[in-house]
C-alpha cells in the first residue's frame, strides 16, 4: 500500500506542474521555482511533515519534498546555531540531494554528447 500511497502523491504533484504547463504561459522554470518555495512554505509551517508520513517518497522526491528539507534544516540549525543557522541549515539538510543531482549531471555530460538543435 505504501507504493500506491507514493504513486498518487508524486504523480498528482506531477499532474499538476502538467497542467501549469500546459494551461498557463508560466515557463517550467518558473513553474520548479514555485514547486520549491510551496514545500519550503508549508515545511515552515508543518503542514508538509504529515504529507510525508503519508506518502513517503511521492512527497520527498519532488521538488516540494526539496523545499521542505531545506526548510527543516534551516529551523533545526536556527535551534542549534542562532542566526547562523539561517545560512547554513539548508544547505546542511539538502546536502545528500544537492551532491547527488550534481554527480548525475556530470555523468549524464561525460556519457552523451549535446547535439544542436537545428
Amino acid at each position: 500500500m505504501e507504493y500506491v500511497k507514493a504513486f498518487l502523491v508524486g504523480g498528482i504533484l506531477c499532474l499538476i506542474g502538467q497542467i501549469l504547463i500546459d494551461k498557463t504561459k508560466l515557463t517550467p522554470a518558473r513553474i520548479l521555482v514555485s514547486y520549491v518555495v510551496v514545500g519550503v512554505l508549508l515545511g515552515a509551517v508543518g503542514l508538509y511533515q504529515p504529507l510525508i508520513e503519508f506518502a513517503g517518497a511521492g512527497a520527498t522526491v519532488p521538488l516540494t519534498g526539496f523545499g521542505s528539507t531545506l526548510a527543516k534544516g534551516v529551523k533545526e540549525a536556527i535551534q542549534e546555531d542562532g542566526f547562523l543557522g539561517i545560512f547554513t541549515g539548508g544547505l546542511k539538510a539538502a546536502a545528500g540531494g544537492i551532491t547527488a543531482a550534481i554527480l548525475a549531471g556530470l555523468i549524464a555530460s561525460v556519457l552523451f554528447k549535446a547535439k544542436d538543435k537545428s
